[in-house]
């Protein structure tokens, strides 16, 4: 029981940690609650699917069928959260500037909306489908009863949701004037943090080599499996032990993001 309320508590706080970042980000967008409802809805949905079908999924392409459905969902979250922030650097200080309203130049509400509903949906797709698989693979191997996963499920997710909503609550006292800069720089480490994972899947699949790897090891110092390490493995891509190659992802995403925020940014706004 106890094993599966972890699994659960990890998977369902990062998706709570990134649904909140980028809801505290969105802060000011009208229908931003819808949109995030329909987006975690729609995850969900997806996830429900991998549940009937996680015994094909864990055994396609020799073995690697998780691996590369975890890139795949993790690269399309990579490219909603770069469009998330070059839209975030294109409008936001005009929403800083009166955070109740959305300026109604380029329909930024209705572009804003369909970010937030892609990012909530693969957040929850992409946890959600992990846990189902990996609740399958401990349930086959451990003989475990459905209570037993039920009850560790449950307070998994509670204990999850809790931690990922103190996170937003907190972003939220940030004032305005600092707020955009702040949960810009979130979204812009956690879609990082998302390409260098992409990449750790892809070696784990063969799909890319896994240059100087490790690069350094600090998991003696600071393991994943720790509190501190698992939320900065959320928020920032940490990794005790990364490959050459899942560093390059991460520094390349993040110089193109900033690159293109900078080319985004109203002229008139530039430095």
């Amino acid at each position: 029981m106890f094993g599966v309320a972890i699994i659960v508590f990890r998977e369902v706080l990062e998706a709570a940690l990134i649904i909140g970042v980028v809801a505290a980000a969105a802060r000011g967008i009208d229908g931003r609650e819808r949109a995030l409802g329909a987006g975690i809805g729609a995850g969900a949905l997806g996830a429900v699917l991998v549940a009937l079908f996680a015994d094909s999924i864990s055994h396609a392409a020799r073995g690697i069928g998780q691996e590369l459905f975890n890139a795949t969902v993790l690269g399309l979250a990579v490219l909603m959260l770069a469009w998330h922030c070059i839209w975030m650097a294109q409008h936001g200080a005009a929403m800083a500037a009166d955070a109740r309203r959305v300026t109604q130049d380029v329909r930024q509400g209705a572009r804003g909306l369909s970010a937030i509903v892609l990012i909530a949906a693969l957040a929850v797709l992409r946890e959600g489908s992990e846990t189902v698989l990996f609740l399958y693979g401990m349930a086959a191997g451990a003989n475990l009863g459905a209570a037993s996963v039920a009850a560790g499920a449950g307070l998994g997710l509670v204990a999850g949701g809790a931690v990922g909503y103190a996170l937003y609550a907190g972003l939220l006292r940030i004032p305005v004037r600092y707020f955009f800069s702040v949960t810009g720089a979130l979204v812009l480490l956690l879609a990082a943090g998302m390409a260098g994972q992409m990449a750790r899947f892809l070696i784990q699949a063969d799909g890319l080599p896994g240059l100087l790897e490790p690069l350094w090891d600090t998991s003696w110092l600071l393991g994943t499996q720790s509190a501190i390490g698992s939320f900065l493995h959320v928020l920032i891509g940490y990794d005790p032990r990364p490959s050459a190659t899942q560093m390059l992802f991460y520094g390349a995403t993040l110089l193109l993001i900033l690159a293109g925020a900078k080319l985004a940014r109203p002229r008139q706004l530039k430095v």
